[in-house]
């Protein structure tokens, strides 16, 4: 691999060689799949893929193609019709220009000139309404050029190893109201084989794609007629999901968290109270009742105040913790609803603890080992990140430091590594983001933890300290999974449909060989259900290696062949998908067998 200098990381920033000429060099940024190497030679393959496109398509206009956590992306505007079948035209003229070696140069002209320069293009005069400086920079190479703060790798020859995944529509600066332009996205490695690799791992990812698999097993399901962004979910979706809700249930009972229940919709009042009316009201649904504006719940923190608050509280009842699986319902564009993973109506495993401040690390670490378990028993791997106070927040900063400094204090003195992510709290207070790592070591984020110091004070929360005086508690908001929705979707993609047995939403299929052994697969199935089992016979008029192979495609984890042998011995002939073996047990083994396995599902 090259060690070609691309560019250089400058008091943390990565700088490239066009720009650091005339300034000291810093580190240096090498030709390889390091982070900072991969985004010189994105951001520069966006460039690339710009100017194919200028090229076969002369009229087009070019608005922004930044690097993102997937690759890469351009939105323009075209007279053409661009459809998945032109990718490869896009990629043989990409091909011609890299043989070109084309220097990429950069150079700066005020803003004003720029304006004039680029009268005629409407995407780039909008571009410019979002720059404050008074200069601005563009790169050229050859006869494209393009309004770009970089950076990017020296010449166009450096951009071998690239592949254009998919063509979308995308609304300008992300606005339903605005025009919708052509959205290309692409990848790109340093190297052959991590191209490979990466094309692989997407392919593999498409089969396990949680909305085709939610087709496929029956899972979910979403209707025009119902509206966007709310899914339907179908007996063997449901219950999945009610396995999901159970175990949990269990794990935060034994933890010590009460079950409340609050409204799903609230008073205007309430939420102009807590903040949410001006800091969220864009993504809430309002609606009026006899006069009076409500506001449908975004939220559960609202309901489980008006709990804490129903009766007097003292300082030994304290921590205080209630869950619920809160319905909220969020106005999401429909330009990123996606399947379950993005709706706007999700189900939320929210919880909301009451504490002292000098009781914030010890329940904070108490939730981390509640997060430690799910993900373990799941499978994923995970990482925590501290969001810090953003831009648009309420309460006092020295308030904010105060909560920020909780949470650090809370990981650091227990050796639990993080990262900062500055300006990405909640607007009511920092939080620990819970990153999990799936199969194909992709990475979602899930649970959280937020320290809240300011809702209490908005709702005169308080309890009766030791000294008799009245104190405001600490308001600690978490999330496990985040929510059924997301998390399931996260779930069949990492399982790829193949649930674990405490999971599964259907453990067995049974197959009887003729109409003879139906009786005896249907009376299996009654004895199952009474132990929490769930399984089907498939008993249709079919040949029986049609029988199977429809059950093998519903990825259950036993499927059950009953003939004359297993009614005679009250046996049954398993296909064991997990172990990927055939083996023979009596009834009670084989319900001996689902009972323990059901048990593994235990936080």
């Amino acid at each position: 691999m090259s060690e070609t200098t691309i560019g250089y990381i400058q008091d943390g920033t990565i700088v490239d060689t066009q720009s650091a000429s005339d300034q000291p060099a810093g580190e240096p940024i090498h030709y390889d799949n390091s982070p900072e190497a991969l985004e010189l030679i994105r951001h520069s393959t966006a460039h690339l893929m710009a100017q194919a496109i200028k090229e076969l398509y002369p009229n087009t206009q070019f608005f922004v193609g930044p690097v993102v956590d997937e690759g890469f992306y351009y939105d323009f505007r075209t007279d053409a019709k661009i459809g998945e079948e032109d990718l490869k035209t896009i990629e043989k003229k990409m091909k011609e220009l890299i043989k070109k070696k084309l220097p990429i140069e950069k150079y700066s002209i005020p803003k004003t000139e720029a304006k004039a320069k680029f009268a005629d293009d409407d995407l780039k005069q909008r571009v410019m309404e979002r720059i404050d400086d008074a200069n601005v920079s563009i790169y050229r190479q050859g006869d494209f050029e393009d309004l770009c703060r970089g950076p990017h790798v020296p010449h166009t020859g450096l951009l071998h190893h690239f592949k254009l995944t998919r063509v979308a529509g995308a609304y300008v600066g992300g606005d339903s109201d605005e025009e919708m332009l052509t959205r290309i996205y692409g990848v790109a490695f340093a190297d052959k084989a991590s191209l490979k690799a990466h094309m692989t791992m997407l392919e593999e990812a498409k089969r396990r794609d949680h909305r085709k698999l939610g087709t496929e097993l029956g899972l979910f399901t979403f209707s025009d007629e119902a509206g966007a962004g709310l899914p339907i979910w179908l007996p063997a979706g449901a219950r999945l999901r009610n396995r999901l809700e159970a175990i949990l249930h269990t794990a935060h009972r034994n933890r010590g968290y009460e079950p409340v229940r609050g409204p799903e919709i609230l008073k205007a009042d309430m939420w102009k109270i807590s903040g949410h009316y001006d800091n969220y009201g864009e993504n809430m649904y309002l609606t009026e009742i006899d006069g009076q504006e409500y506001g449908i719940k975004p939220m559960n923190c609202l309901g489980h105040i008006q709990v804490f608050k129903n009766s007097g509280r003292s300082y030994r009842d304290l921590p205080l913790k209630y869950y619920e699986y809160g319905v909220v319902h969020r106005h999401e564009k429909s330009g990123v609803l996606h399947g379950l993973l993005r709706v706007r109506e999700f189900t939320q495993d929210d919880a909301h603890i009451f504490c002292t401040p000098e009781q914030i690390e010890e329940v904070v670490l108490e939730v981390v080992e509640f997060v430690d378990s799910v993900m373990e028993k799941f499978g994923f791997d995970y990482t925590m990140e501290i969001a810090t106070k953003p831009t648009k927040a309420i309460g006092e900063d020295a308030v904010w430091e105060m909560a920020t400094e909780g949470l650090k204090q809370a990981l650091t003195r227990n050796n639990l590594p993080f990262t900062i992510d500055e300006g990405g709290g909640a607007f009511y207070g920092p939080k620990i983001d819970v990153k999990i790592t799936d199969a194909l070591g992709r990475k979602w984020q899930c649970g959280t933890v937020q320290v809240d110091f300011n809702l209490p004070e908005r709702f005169n929360v308080e309890y009766v300290a030791e000294d008799n005086t009245r104190k405001q508690p600490v308001m600690i908001h978490r999330a496990i999974l985040g929510s059924f929705e997301r998390f399931i979707a996260i779930l069949t993609e990492h399982y790829a449909g193949e649930f674990p047995v405490f999971l599964a939403p259907t453990q067995v299929i049974f197959i009887p060989i003729s109409d003879a052994h139906a009786d005896y697969a249907h009376g299996m199935k009654k004895a199952l259900r009474l132990k929490g089992i769930d399984a089907e016979v498939y008993d249709r008029n079919e040949s029986m290696n049609k029988r199977i192979r429809t059950a093998e495609k519903q990825k259950v984890p036993y499927v059950v062949i009953v003939g004359d042998e297993e009614v005679t011995n009250r046996t049954v002939a398993i296909r064991d998908r997990r172990r990927k073996e055939q083996y023979n047990l009596t009834q009670d083994e084989f319900m001996l067998q689902l009972s323990q396995q059901l048990n593994e599902g235990t936080i």
